[in-house]
């Protein structure tokens, strides 16, 4: 049975669940198993990198490409 298949069936019996307790349990299951993921999926970024952010971070102020918090706020209400 493919993956698809087996989501479909689990939102199937998902769907017949009358239990607020059950609902609950699953709740927490799968917001502890995407707290996880996103746990091994974040890695810390080595000084080196840091420091090299920020000296590129410097030279994009220094040479004007930056944009000010009201202009970029500005340009994302427009997206809308």
């Amino acid at each position: 049975m493919d993956l698809q298949t087996r989501k479909l069936e689990l939102i199937q019996e998902f769907l017949k669940i009358q239990s607020e307790e059950v609902i609950s349990r699953l709740e927490n299951i799968l917001k502890k198993e995407s707290l996880k993921a996103e746990e091994e999926h974040f890695k810390p970024m080595s000084h080196e990198d840091f420091n090299s952010r920020i000296d590129q971070s410097m030279k994009d102020s220094k040479n004007g490409r930056l944009l000010e918090a009201n202009e970029l706020k500005s340009k994302i209400d427009k997206w809308n």
